[in-house]
This record gives structure tokens, sequence and C-alpha cells, in this order.
């Protein structure tokens, strides 16, 4: 039996509530046993690395400029480590994710446009992933475009069913798509036979062209993901840890592990996408194969029939392991930055539509043909947001006033800022390019567009990096410290129930709930019974019904009541009609209960979703404590 206390107040403390510390890592023996206790959050990282707009942009690579651009992939994996690393030290010392790190240190205005900058990130990346999903249904079973970005938004429900699975049940589903994408793309290469010297000319750095830099820049925004600086700084702590120097030592160390192994398979992802196109298609002549669809087609003449089954089927696999983490990252970010948390379901439902509509309109108004361009562009809107969560959570984990021994080092600092540094001129560059377009052929307000949000962003890069430097404000001091002042328990109050009201479903718990509301209790508290009628007469005639199921339910919550009363407790009892909801905070506000008790043993999954969450919106509708018992 499982018990909690969850008030109405939303938690911001927190990152990812529902399951954080679910995973208890304190109560593990040493060896592979702790070490396999904090495996799974970089894997949930790693599927951003090697989603589908990585595809695109690693095909328009390699088929392109062969395998010159492999350094490229190698450069972005290295910096990907490093600042995944610097994410996930943040949440681990400061107990932070990188949207609360910044709602504490920046002006509201500030974290505003911050925020704002984060939910395009996740709309892009979730672009690449519904098109990318679209595109593979397409090539296994032929079904239009249109049709496989207008039925992605089913994957909510997979979503939602795991979610209710637990953090671990997630994991385990991502490492899986993770394998089998992995395996395909190692048949693939034994398939395709690339020449070893061929493959390490590629990690020999070279310059670029224009084109190619557009391209390179592509590959880096799709491999160091800003929505991932998030979302790591969040998962790893979905692990309780020790608390202590050692353990917070111990965790950083076990999560560096997790990280290097996660992200280098998706390096061996990336790299055998490149490698195969180079290989098949640059070398036979094929350079302007840039597209998903193209390559699919063309494979079977160089590698078989049994390549672009691979191929699609790994493409699936990207695509849906990427959606899962991009819903989480944009939770994350929107209760991070806006102390917000709205139903899991209505978030993945909003972001998979801004996702499909702009998908849709290049479909249907410009055509299936540049679907991928879409995709290549996506990735390049995600590395022009790169600069704005790595220059923060670079300042974060520098600060030895909130990191203490934990902040990074001068030779990790160096290579953060180096990096950030080279990614902020890699997009200025690049801005740069893309705007003398619209200087040089757009229209008057096209320009002063372009010049307003660019004077924006370049305003807001200036002060996010000046800020912190000059002003080390009290607000970012007041964040969580390694190790909090043990002063809590001097101003200990304990409540007292007077009223504390009890939601019964009349099942063969109600025993058990009854007897756990009676435990928070006292020899004068009140005791108030709340039965909610649900037959069709109930909901239709409220109090006024009079069927059987209706007189059968007052009989047994008249029963209970007598009960508890001959046990010498204070008790009565009310019933509901028609919606479960209102009727339990109607019934628990209009006695002035300061506390209610339910059981959560309801539905899961889809049945949730179609019957409804109760216990969930009943608790975010009170202000008193709600006990929920875990039947």
């Amino acid at each position: 039996m499982y018990l909690y206390m969850m008030f109405n107040k939303t938690n911001t403390d927190t990152s990812l509530s529902e399951v954080h510390e679910s995973v208890d890592t304190t109560t593990k023996k040493t060896g592979w046993r702790k070490g396999f206790s904090f495996l799974g959050p970089a894997y949930l990282i790693s599927v951003g690395y090697m989603d589908p707009g990585n595809w695109a942009t690693d095909l328009a690579g390699g088929s392109k400029f062969g395998y010159t651009l492999i350094w490229v992939l190698l450069m972005s994996n290295l910096m990907a480590l490093l600042l995944q690393g610097l994410s996930a030290r943040l949440g681990i010392v400061r107990g932070r994710d990188l949207a609360q790190a910044n709602r504490e240190a920046y002006p509201r205005a500030v974290n505003f446009v911050l925020y704002i900058l984060a939910e395009i990130a996740i709309a892009a990346c979730d672009l690449a992933e519904v098109l990318g999903m679209a595109i593979g249904i397409q090539l296994l079973t032929g079904l239009p475009l249109v049709w496989g970005v207008s039925i992605t938004v089913l994957d909510t429900f997979l979503l939602l069913y795991l979610q209710r699975l637990g953090i671990r049940k997630m994991e385990a589903f991502i490492i899986t798509l993770v394998g089998v994408i992995g395996i395909s793309f190692l048949i693939e290469m034994i398939l395709a036979k690339p020449a070893i010297t061929d493959i390490a000319s590629g990690f020999i750095p070279t310059t670029m062209s224009k084109e190619a830099l557009y391209i390179a820049i592509g590959i880096i925004g799709a491999t160091v993901m800003p929505h991932n600086l998030y979302l790591h700084s969040a998962l790893v702590q979905t692990r309780k840890i020790d608390r202590t120097d050692f353990g917070i030592k111990q965790a950083i160390k076990f999560n560096r592990i997790d990280t290097t192994i996660a992200l280098n398979l998706a390096f061996f992802v990336n790299a055998a996408i490149l490698i195969l196109a180079a290989k098949v298609f640059f070398a036979s002549g094929n350079s302007d194969v840039a597209e998903i669809k193209e390559a699919h087609r063309l494979l079977p003449s160089f590698l078989g029939n049994v390549a672009p089954v691979l191929f699609a089927v790994a493409l699936i696999a990207a695509g849906q392991s990427s959606t899962v983490t991009g819903t989480l990252a944009g939770q994350i970010i929107m209760e991070g930055y806006l102390s917000l948390r709205i139903n899991p379901m209505l978030r993945r439902l909003l972001t998979r539509m801004v996702a499909i509509v702009p998908a849709l309109i290049v479909i249907i108004i410009y055509g299936e043909e540049n679907v991928d361009a879409l995709l290549i562009l996506s990735q390049v809107i995600l590395s022009l947001q790169l600069g704005f969560a790595i220059i923060p959570l670079i300042h974060f984990v520098s600060d030895k006033k909130t990191m203490g021994k934990f902040a990074i080092n001068n030779i990790q600092k160096i290579a953060a800022w180096l990096i950030a540094s080279v990614l902020v001129f890699l997009n200025l560059k690049m801005l740069v390019n893309e705007m003398s377009k619209v200087f040089i052929n757009g229209v008057l307000w096209q320009q002063r567009l372009v010049s307003l949000a660019a004077l924006i962003c370049l305003a807001l890069l200036v002060y996010i990096i000046i800020s912190p430097l000059i002003s080390k404000t009290a607000k970012a001091a007041v964040s969580i410290k390694i190790h909090p002042e043990d002063n809590t328990l001097n101003k200990l109050v304990i409540p007292s129930f007077n009223k504390i009201a009890i939601a019964l479903d009349f099942s063969e718990d109600d025993g058990k709930l009854l007897a756990y509301a009676i435990g928070q209790g006292k020899a004068n508290t009140h005791y108030i019974l709340v039965h909610i009628v649900e037959s069709a007469s109930a909901k239709l005639l409220g109090k006024e019904s009079d069927d059987y199921e209706s007189r059968k339910d007052k009989e047994r919550l008249d029963s209970y009541v007598l009960q508890l009363q001959s046990r010498g407790f204070t008790a009565e009892g009310f019933l509901g009609y028609k919606n479960r909801v209102k009727e339990i905070v109607r019934i628990v506000k209009g006695v002035n209960a300061d506390m209610l008790v339910m059981g959560a043993h309801g539905h899961t999954g889809i049945k949730d979703f179609i019957y409804g969450e109760t216990v969930n919106t009943v608790r975010h509708e009170l202000k008193i404590p709600v006990l929920i018992v875990n039947l």
C-alpha cells in the first residue's frame, strides 16, 4: 500500500513532478546494479540526436559532399557530450531544470522571450518528427503524405499510455526503438560495404562552400538540440539520490557514462546515414539525392530489397521515439518558465497541431517534393535557438554560489564558452547569408520585419551573456542550495483536521479508504462521506432521480454512516449526481471540509482519456490538502 499527500497548489519546486525521484538509486548496491539504476535518461535524450531531421541533413550532406562532413558530425557529437553533461550536472546538483533556473535568474520579460524561443524550437523539432513518421508510413504502405501527417496525431494516445506506466517503462520503450534504429543501420552498413579509408578521410576538417555551410549548420542544429538541454536537466531528477557530496559526485559520474554511451550510439546512426548516402549516392553520381523518399527509392538498385524496408522501419522508429521526448521537453519548458501545468494530453495535442498545420500547408500548396527542404529548415531553426539555451546553462553551472564544489572547472568553462562562441558565430554567419537574400529580392515590409527580429534576438543574446556577469542578483542566489540551512523544523506546525471528506465509489476498497481517512483525524473529527451516483437517470434528473441505482447508493451510504456512528465517530453522508468532479468539489466546498481523501485505483491509459482523470482534476479544483491513497 502506498500513500502520499498532494496539496492543491502546483508544486513548482520539482521538475516532472509526477515522476520526480520515482527511481530510487539509494537502495541499490554498488557496481553494475548501481550504474543500471541511473541508465535511461540519456537514451531519451539521444533520440533527439537521431530524429528524422537528422536524416534529411545527413542525407543531403552525404549525397552532395561525400564523406567530407563526417568531421562536422564528430564535432557536433563532442559538443553534445559536453553540453548534455552540463545540463545533467545542473539538474543533479541544484535540483533545477534549465527553464526553472532561467525563471529564477532573469526578469519576467526576458524569460517570456526565452520561453517563446524555446517553444519555437519544440515546434520545429516536432515538425521534423511529424514529417519523418509520415514519410516512413508512406514508404511502407504507400499512404499519401497528407494522410500520414494527419494520423500522426494518434501517437498522443501512445504517449499517454507510456506516462501511466512510469519513467522506467518509458525509458525501456525508447531504448527498444533506439535498438531498432541501430540494428537497421548496422545491417545497411554491412550491405553498403564502405571503404574504411574513405570514412577516415571524412574526419579531416575541410573548408566549406555556402551550401555546405548551410547543411553543416543544419547538422549541428539537428545534433545539438536546445530542447534536449532543458529535457536532460529534468530527466536526471527522476532519480532519487543520496544528497551528500559523495552521492552527488556519484550521480554525476554515472550520468556521464550514460550520456557517453547513448550519444555515441546516436553518432553511429548519424554517421551511418551520411556514409550510406556518400557510398551509395555520391559515389554513383547521384549527388542530388537530398530527399528521404528519393533515397528510399534508389536503395534497392544498390543494396537490394531489404535495405529500403530497414530504412523505412528505422525512420518510423526514429520519429516515434523523438515525439515522446519532444512532448516531455515542452511540458518542462511550460512548467519551468510559466509555472503552468496542463494535462499532458492537451499539451501533446497542442504541440502536434503546431507541427501538423505547417506540414499540411507545405504539402497541399507546394507539393510533397518540398517536404525535405522543410525538414532541413526545421533543423536550421533549431540551431538558431542554441545560443539562448547554452549561454544561460554555462552561467548556471559556473556559479560557485549555487553549485558549490560542483561548479565546472576552468577547462570545462573554456571549452563550453568556445562551443557557444562557435555556434553563435556560425548561426550569425548563416543568418547574414539568408538575410541578404531578403534585402536583395524581398519587399520593404519583409526587410523591416527581418531587421527587427534580428535586432531583438541580438539584444537578447547580449543581455543573457552580460547580465549574470555584471549583476550577481540575489534572485539567482536564492535558488536551491546544495545544503539548505537546517531551520525547517523550527517553525513546524502540525495541522489538525476537523472535517475530513472521503470520496467513495462503493468498491471493495472502501474499508481501506475509510481506515486511512480515520487515521488522519482525531477524537472530535467530523467525517463527510461522499458518493456520486452515475446512473443514466441521475445524470438526467439529478437529485430528483429515483431509479434502482440511486436508491441502492443511498442505502449503502446510510449504512456506512450508521456503522461509523456506532463506533463512536461523527459522520454524515452526501450524494452527488451528474458530473463526478464537479459534484465532489461542490460537496467538499459546501461542508467546508479541510481535507479530502480519495482512492487512486481508477482507469489508466485510454480509459483515463475517455472517462476522465477524477483524482488529478479534483485536486486542482480544491485549495485544501488532498490525500490520495493508492489502493
